[in-house]
């Protein structure tokens, strides 16, 4: 594998330089990706080669792919704030409340379970759109409902949006497999399987460990034991969540496993907690607002809950619709996905250059179907009048600028580090220079490394499935010149991918619009990279044993 280090480390400087100055200084995204942007146009002319012309035009090429991230929010934000106008929100907060006050159980509920089932059905950071908003309407700090929503999403992302995040990793592997289907098909199905139990190992933690990240960082005690005194319930959510995940990766694939588990898993923990089984006796509620630190609180206005005599059925009847179209319209054989994903608003030929096109699928995207579909349709359910649909828009709109702001530097500087390899002087991209470059560093610690070049992916393009595209072939062939299993490296990858999730700046942008926070992305960034490397280590370590001690589940390319 032939590797420069100087260039990997040039490629690495517009990335280094977000991490830094968004989590050591606490720079907004909206401040921080513009100045990422123009470093890595320097890098790609001066050190790459690449002329003006293909620069703007893949820059241009990032900005209308940011379109796709910003209706996903838009849908989300429009759906909370024609909650919170029509007196659903009121109504489904009290629900909660009728279940459990305890602030852990409902975290555990929400961003955990029903996070699953909507991760399993959308992807595209949905979950945490979705979720952060019902936790502030519970009373959490908005602070503290996002970093705690992106935590919960991370388990359940390598089968989001039925599987593509699997699908997009067989999909760049298909140079590095054997042209027999059987081999491919038999490949795909244990990548599907061990994926799931390299996810396991951790994932029947993962409710406890974001209810530590909770308690500690927001919590009146600033202590992780009210997290551990939940601990039985968060395990035992857990669970509930994994068995069925396993079991449907091994016996069916990745199309299924996180939205069956959420399916499954969510009536079992409402019943739990709604008849105390391992719910702490004594419920625990944060500090009241008045003691709540600035940066915890919305600074964009999301509005009040008030008063609702709207009943239960009614007030959740947009989720209800939300996760019945995201099923109907996600799984292939059923017919719509095909038509839906084929409708698309195109643009071919960006700026004259050959091959460089975009494709909008308004359709298929969830921020339009379901979201701003069902949104429309709440509107008549609910009974709203004009002022509130007026004033539910013109919140949402006001409420995206910022991070549309963010989004359109941000995306526009991975899409020219991704297709940086056009270039005058024979280079590959920036993308996979810097991968090749810590894959030849790491060497036989490379089971190590390769979970953080699947978190790298995802931070730096918002996508699981992209970090999959990207580096899957990549870790293949790694994994072959070390001598290791094929299998499960790239597994890692795909693990990798989705615990990046709760780091990557697209997610925590989404999350943070979503409940009226932008600017404070370094500090969930910051923190959230604590699960996230146990996450890594905790799987990587698990795999070593494995792999060190020879284990290939899927011998092939060894």
């Amino acid at each position: 594998m032939e590797v420069n280090l100087g260039l990997a480390l040039m490629a690495f400087i517009p990335i280094l330089f977000t991490i830094v100055i968004m989590t050591a200084f606490n720079w907004p995204a909206k401040k921080a990706l513009p100045v990422a942007w123009l470093l890595s146009i320097l890098i790609a002319y001066f050190t790459w080669s690449m002329d003006f012309h293909h620069i703007l035009g893949y820059s241009l090429f990032g900005v209308l792919k940011a379109l796709d991230v910003l209706i996903i929010i838009f849908g989300a934000i429009l759906i909370l704030n024609t909650l919170k106008l029509s007196g659903g929100m009121a109504t489904i907060n009290n629900g909660f409340l009728n279940i459990t006050e305890d602030k852990r159980i409902q975290a555990v509920i929400i961003g955990w379970m029903f996070g699953a089932m909507i991760e399993g059905a959308a992807g595209f950071g949905t979950p945490a759109a979705l979720a952060g908003p019902l936790l502030v309407g519970l009373g959490f700090p908005p602070l503290a409902a996002a970093m705690v929503a992106l935590i919960f999403n991370s388990t359940p992302v390598s089968f989001g949006a039925v599987g593509t995040p699997v699908f997009g990793a067989m999909s760049t592997l298909a140079g590095n497999l054997p042209k027999d289907p059987a081999i491919v098909e038999g490949f795909k199905l244990s990548l599907a399987q061990w994926t799931a139990i390299g996810h396991s190992v951790v994932g029947i933690f993962i409710p406890l460990l974001a209810l530590c990240m909770l308690t500690k960082f927001f919590g009146k005690e600033r202590s992780i034991k009210p997290a551990l005194e939940a601990a039985p319930f968060a395990i035992f959510a857990g669970i509930v969540f994994i068995v069925p995940y396993i079991l449907i990766a091994t016996l069916l694939g990745p199309e299924l496993p996180s939205l069956v588990g959420g399916l499954i898993g969510l009536p079992i923990i409402i019943i739990a907690a709604k008849k105390g089984f391992l719910v702490p006796k004594k419920a625990w509620h944060f500090a009241d607002k008045s003691e709540w630190e600035e940066d915890w609180k919305a600074v964009v206005d999301t509005g009040e809950l008030g008063q609702s005599t709207m009943s239960l059925v009614k007030a959740w009847s947009p989720y209800i619709l939300i996760a019945i179209i995201l099923i109907v319209t996600r799984i292939p054989e059923l017919g719509l996905k095909s038509f839906l994903a084929s409708q698309t608003i195109s643009i071919k030929n960006i700026l004259g250059l050959e091959g460089l096109n975009y494709g909008l699928p308004y359709l298929y995207l969830p921020g339009t179907v379901p979201f701003i579909l069902v949104a429309v349709v709440t509107h008549l359910i609910h009974g709203m009048n004009i002022t509130e649909i007026k004033t539910a828009w013109k919140t949402s709109f006001k409420q995206i600028l910022g991070p549309a702001f963010a989004l359109f530097f941000g995306v526009a500087m991975v899409q020219l580090m991704l297709k940086s390899g056009t270039n005058s002087a024979g280079l590959e991209s920036m993308m996979t220079t810097m991968a090749k470059g810590v894959a030849y560093i790491s060497g036989s610690a490379y089971v190590f490394v390769s979970p953080f070049i699947g978190v790298l992916g995802a931070f730096i393009s918002g996508s699981n499935t992209v970090s999959n595209i990207l580096f899957a072939s990549l870790q293949f062939e790694t994994a072959k010149i070390l001598n290791m299993s094929t299998l499960l490296i790239v597994a890692l990858q795909v693990i990798g991918g989705a615990v990046g999730n709760m780091v990557c700046v697209n997610n925590v942008v989404a999350a943070c619009a979503t409940v009226g926070t932008p600017g404070v992305e370094g500090k969930i960034i910051r923190r959230n990279a604590i699960p996230m490397f146990i996450m890594a280590m905790a799987i990587a370590s698990v795999f070593a044993l494995l792999i060190y001690n020879g284990v290939n589940p899927f011998p092939i390319g060894k």
